[in-house]
């Protein structure tokens, strides 16, 4: 996959360095040896290709390069200063759109992670080549999968910063992803629905860089940090059981969602009713796709739920875009549901 790339990068007549050590959810030594590498080689443009831990990681190593601030700094809302090196972004998985989006996610010790958000942190090109997805294992095209459709499904129901144009990304991403999942994992070389998907992802991703995500995401972080659950599969595990807290608020918003993605579909109904055809659609998928369905079924006990409470809660800047506020006690619940 790596070698057409580069390639016909080298044989454009530029030096190219190759940083291999990215791990998934990369802590922050990862991050900063590959700065160090990149600047000792006197680097002036980074592409990241890969998943959404390695185009993250390329985000921040252009930010560090260009910026020349400390990564413990950039931790937060708007926080990096100064510039960054030109950046190009080719997503080989459909999920995390992280390719368009302006945050990189950084895991900061043995159970925490922190998030950098910037506008900064947008490529400057983003190349959607659905050929880098022919091939990608069914578990891996579900959990991105999945995770992409989270991304639109809170985008449009965000509290905070919701408006048109990201309800419009956030439709046409759960239209492609929704009638095109299923297919992408029964037939991983399925170019149509690879196509869609890796569209699918990218319109979700500009969605939620426009309509931030909630509750599902600030609830799973702590399921990929503590217990390295992928984050797709992490969503999949709470979404229904969200949808279901937040259905006494946001029942309006997912009867629209419904009426774009539910198959058949009536708009007979309550929006109450519209809210359960919609709940029930996403639990088929999930089923179909082979995705695990409880939190007992990635090792998680009832003993760690207060844990995971823990950790969700300090999830403010996710919270605070859900459409139904979240306590601690909700919380648990959730989890409880999901267990």
């Amino acid at each position: 996959m790596l070698d057409p790339a580069l390639e016909s990068v080298q044989a454009s007549g530029l030096r190219v360095i190759m940083i291999n050590t990215v791990i998934a959810d990369p802590p922050e030594h990862v991050v900063l040896d590959a700065a160090d590498l990149a600047r000792s080689e006197g680097v002036e443009i980074v592409v990241g290709m890969g998943g959404g831990s390695s185009l993250d990681v390329a985000k921040l190593v252009a930010v560090l390069l260009g910026s020349h601030q400390t990564l413990d700094t950039m931790y937060g809302v708007d926080c990096i200063e100064g510039v960054r090196l030109p950046l190009v972004q080719i997503p080989t998985t459909a999920g995390t759109g992280a390719e368009v989006t302006s945050v990189a996610i950084v895991t900061t010790g043995q159970t925490t992670k922190a998030g950098v958000v910037s506008p900064k942190l947008y490529a400057d090109i983003a190349i959607l080549d659905a050929e880098l997805t022919i091939g990608l294992p069914s578990h891996v095209t579900a959990a991105t999968g999945v995770d992409a459709m989270v991304h639109a499904i809170e985008a449009f129901t965000s509290a905070r910063m919701k408006n048109p144009l990201s309800d419009m990304l956030a439709r046409r991403a759960l239209e492609l992803l929704s009638r095109n999942i299923i297919a992408a994992c029964r037939d991983g070389a399925d170019r149509g629905a690879r196509e869609a998907m890796l569209l699918g992802a990218s319109l979700a991703g500009q969605a939620f860089s426009n309509a931030p995500v909630a509750a599902i995401h600030a609830l799973a972080y702590p399921l990929g940090s503590v217990f390295h659950i992928p984050h797709g599969v992490s969503n999949a595990l709470l979404l229904p059981h969200v949808l279901r807290f937040n259905a006494s608020h946001a029942a309006h918003l997912y009867a629209d969602v419904a009426s774009w993605i539910v198959v058949p579909y009536t708009h007979d109904g309550d929006t109450s009713s519209k809210t359960n055809a919609l709940i029930d659609f996403l639990e088929r998928i999930l089923e179909e796709i082979g995705l695990p369905r409880t939190l007992k079924a990635v090792g998680v006990t009832r003993d760690d739920l207060p844990g995971l409470v823990n950790d969700a809660m300090k999830q403010q800047r996710l919270l605070i875009n859900n459409p139904r506020a979240v306590s601690r006690e909700d919380a648990l619940a959730i989890y409880e549901a999901a267990f």
